[in-house]
């Protein structure tokens, strides 16, 4: 699976979508519209949005007139992000290593994004230490029993090896137990069941998206000869078309909103 890993590498491949990764959380938008309104941002807050991707979070809490940092460790998808909403101060950062101070902010979210760091528990520490008494976290995360999962099983057997020492599932966080460990020693925790709905005219027409738009998928196609690549396409597509309905796809892809009120 993806990992948000400390190398330039890996920044380089989750930021390789560039502009084009907003039309894969324009896919996500429902889900991202629930957490925003489940943590209700209010006019003068101070917020932090975790892999902020190209903004798109980030956008929704600075319309309720919040203020709004984000932050990502793709150079590409920070570099659209001022693109589309200069008026958000938008930085190349690192989850595991936030450059904030302690107690800087209301609250802090992140959708779909802090789920893939490397180090969970390093991750999580910092997201604690940056919200004040009394502030707020919401994350949106995949369960690991939704489609998203499948779509990761679908591309897995065209990525390289894994590790001696594989890496933590970024699924994990779609455990309410997890996320409880994770997460529960600083926050009083809340969840909140979801579902996504993925609407597009056929699997061509996703990986479209997510090869133009999503940095793994993109690096992964980029990454094989014409063979396999032909092969990732094909399996990608088939593994979506098992959702179509009368008038084009109908995915439900099941995550968790997890809210906190900082101890």
């Amino acid at each position: 699976m993806p990992i948000l890993a400390h190398n330039e590498k890996a920044g380089s491949t989750w930021g390789s979508g560039g502009a084009a990764y907003d039309k894969i959380s324009d896919s996500i938008a429902d889900a991202i519209s629930h957490t925003v309104n489940r943590v209700w941002p209010v006019v003068g807050e101070r917020y932090l949005d975790v892999a902020t991707g190209t903004g798109w979070t980030a956008r929704q809490i600075a319309k309720r007139g919040a203020t709004v940092t984000g932050i990502d460790f793709g150079a590409g998808v920070i570099s659209a992000a001022k693109q589309l909403a200069p008026e958000i101060d938008f930085r190349v950062g690192d989850a595991e290593a936030l450059e904030f101070g302690d107690a800087a902010f209301d609250a802090v979210t992140s959708t779909f994004g802090v789920m893939f760091v490397a180090r969970p528990e390093v991750a999580a520490a910092e997201l604690a230490r940056v919200v004040r008494p009394g502030g707020r976290l919401a994350l949106a995360t995949w369960r690991p029993d939704s489609t998203i999962f499948d779509l990761f099983k679908t591309m897995k057997p065209y990525m390289p090896p894994p590790p001696s020492t594989p890496p933590p599932s970024p699924f994990a966080w779609g455990s309410e137990d997890r996320l409880t460990e994770l997460l529960g020693g600083a926050f009083d925790l809340s969840f909140e069941s979801g579902t996504s709905m993925l609407r597009m005219p056929s699997g061509e027409a996703v990986w479209d998206v997510f090869v133009g738009g999503y940095g793994p998928t993109k690096a992964l196609a980029n990454s094989l000869d014409p063979e396999r690549a032909a092969g990732l396409k094909r399996d990608f597509i088939a593994m979506h078309e098992q959702y179509r309905a009368p008038n084009g796809l109908a995915m439900p892809r099941e995550y968790v909103v997890t809210l906190g009120v900082r101890r």
